[in-house]
C-alpha cells in the first residue's frame, strides 16, 4: 500500500512540476495595456486655426464629457509636419480602457451628441460643415503592449 502511495504521490509531483514548467512556458513577456485610436487629419490651407478653434470648443467638450461618462481615459491633439499633399498635419489621439470600452460606440456617441450639440442631426450638420476646413485621412485602432 506505502508503494502505491509513493508512486501516486510522485506522479503527482511530477504532473505538478509539468504544469509549472508549461504554464511558465504560456507567460508572455507583454501585457494588454490600453486601446488607442489615432485619426490623422489634413487641414484644408489657411484653415488650422479655424479646425484648431473647433477642436478646442466642440471637440473638447465632447472629449471631456466621454471621459467624465467614463467611455475614455484621455485625449490628445498632436500637431505633425506633413512631408506630402496626402500627409496629416494633425493627429487627434484617444485612449480607451480596452477593447470592451468600445462596445455600443455610437449609441455613446449619440448620446454626447445629443448633449453637446443639441441632436444626432445637428452633429451631422456640422461633421459636413467641417469638411469644408479638413480631410480625414483615416484612422487605426491600436492597443497598447506594456512590456513586463
Amino acid at each position: 500500500m506505502s508503494i502505491k502511495l509513493g508512486l501516486a504521490a510522485c506522479a503527482a509531483f511530477g504532473g505538478l512540476a509539468f504544469a509549472s514548467v508549461t504554464a511558465l512556458a504560456d507567460d508572455h513577456a507583454y501585457s494588454e495595456g490600453p486601446v488607442v485610436n489615432v485619426a490623422r487629419i489634413r487641414t484644408v490651407d489657411g484653415r488650422f486655426d479655424d479646425y484648431m478653434r473647433y477642436l478646442d470648443t466642440t471637440w473638447k467638450q465632447e472629449q471631456e464629457a466621454a471621459k467624465k461618462a467614463g467611455y475614455i481615459l484621455s485625449y490628445e491633439v498632436i500637431g505633425i509636419e506633413p512631408r506630402e499633399p496626402d500627409d496629416p498635419d494633425l493627429l487627434l489621439r484617444v485612449t480607451y480602457k480596452n477593447w470592451a470600452a468600445l462596445d455600443g460606440a455610437l449609441a455613446k456617441g449619440d448620446e454626447i451628441a445629443k448633449e453637446i450639440e443639441g441632436s444626432v442631426a445637428a452633429s451631422n450638420q456640422g461633421q459636413v460643415d467641417r469638411a469644408k476646413i479638413r480631410r480625414v485621412l483615416g484612422s487605426a485602432t491600436m492597443q497598447v503592449l506594456v512590456l513586463k
